[in-house]
């Protein structure tokens, strides 16, 4: 699907970040775009600037509050957004957040919040969508993360929801593949979000230290690299050179990546003793 003029076009996570850069994209070359997110004040911000961008004066534009980690909601407002504003033939999830800490200080309840918005709400919007989807093909695009194929400290809920985005979509695509549906996981680097900067409010300084080196994406860059490897069916979408570099790697030399990680740890772990010892 390199066409998407006319298209039908459902993305979570909509309001702000890749999600909206998406959307633009999307409204640039004549598809209809209908986001999803749970303010209601946000959603309306976010669709003066999708609506801004459209080729077309007929082009179709909706917003609707969404808790994507309540089944039962995304049923009813999926539901009744097939019915009113037509069948999707894209899905992009693009809904997620993080909030990085020490294991230890990781409560059950923030655990089980990080699963439900991260790997649950991907299943709930794809199963009240999959069976519309299906009757006439279409593309479904999981957002993931580079934290979903590479263990990065203070990450160990996100992680793991990330980690589960990514084996969620493989074994969808096996299944879609007869329904000519396309499935794709995209996985950004960091990227200059409103959630990346909610990130570093409690990212451990170990967590900075692993990421220090990287070049931080604009949500633009990213949504970019979405159409790029949307067009070629690419079932790996990742963003940036640094990511790519880095996904190469952890398949060839995974014990490289983890030393080079470590040796940043144990520098910020050097780092305090001599703090510890100078306040002594």
């Amino acid at each position: 699907m390199k066409n998407y003029r006319n298209k039908i076009v459902y993305i979570t996570g909509g309001s702000s970040g890749i999600g909206l850069s998406a959307a633009k994209l999307f409204a640039a070359q004549g598809a209809h775009v209908i986001i999803f997110a749970r303010r209601k004040d946000v959603i309306k911000k976010a669709l003066v600037e999708i609506e801004a961008a459209k080729s077309d004066r007929l082009q179709r534009f909706e917003g609707r509050s969404l808790d994507i980690t309540d089944s039962k909601n995304v049923i009813s407002v999926m539901k009744d957004a097939v019915r009113s504003f037509g069948v999707p033939d894209v899905l992009i999830n693009c809904a997620g957040r993080a909030f990085p800490a020490y294991f230890e200080e990781i409560t059950y309840e923030q655990f089980d919040d990080t699963m439900k918005v991260n790997l649950y709400g991907i299943w709930n919007c794809v199963a009240a969508l999959f069976p519309s989807m299906k009757e006439r093909g279409g593309y479904i695009v999981n957002v993931s993360s580079m934290a979903g194929f590479l263990g990065v400290f203070g990450y160990t809920d996100y992680s793991a929801s990330k980690f589960g985005v990514i084996g969620f979509s493989e074994a969808l695509k096996s299944e879609a593949k007869k329904y000519g549906i396309t499935v794709s996981v995209l996985c950004p680097p960091d990227t200059d979000t409103p959630g990346f900067q909610t990130e570093n409010l409690t990212k451990p300084e170990e967590t900075r230290a692993v990421s220090a080196g990287a070049k931080l994406m604009s949500p633009d860059d990213v949504a970019r690299e979405l159409f790029k490897g949307m067009a070629s069916k690419k079932f790996m979408i990742i963003p940036g050179f640094d990511g790519k570099l880095t996904f190469l790697v952890k398949r060839l030399f995974p014990a490289l990546v983890e030393m080079i990680m470590d040796s940043s740890i144990r520098k910020v772990a050097k780092g305090e003793v001599v703090k510890k010892s100078t306040n002594n």
